[in-house]
């Protein structure tokens, strides 16, 4: 069997092999059977690889031109700036402290 392929390849290969092994076959058929097969498996897995490869290039290009998408379009877009540039102020904590120095006053003037 060539070295080249992986010994999980190559046990499978074989075990293929010997799985559809014919009456009166040699041990070196067997074997040339098993070295086909394992041409097989690793060609199936480059073409395999390939294939992946070539899904995660378009899937980064997608992701790239998204990105530059959404760049293009904050940059003509100006409605995604808050069109309120005065910060509100807070009424809470000045009623808040109003009404805690009004209580404050009349605990004293009950006191007395």
């Amino acid at each position: 069997m060539t070295q080249n392929a992986s010994p999980e390849t190559q046990k499978e290969a074989m075990k293929v092999a010997k799985a559809t092994q014919k009456p009166n076959q040699t041990k070196e058929q067997t074997k040339l059977i098993a070295q086909g097969i394992e041409k097989g498996i690793s060609e199936y897995k480059k073409q395999q690889k390939a294939k992946a490869r070539e899904r995660d290039k378009q899937r980064k290009q997608a992701l790239k031109n998204k990105a530059t998408q959404n760049e293009l379009s904050a940059d003509n877009n100006p409605t995604n700036v808050d069109t309120n540039p005065q910060p509100t102020k807070p009424i809470l904590p000045w009623v808040l402290l109003v009404v805690s120095w009004c209580l404050f006053l009349g605990y004293f003037i009950t006191l007395k």
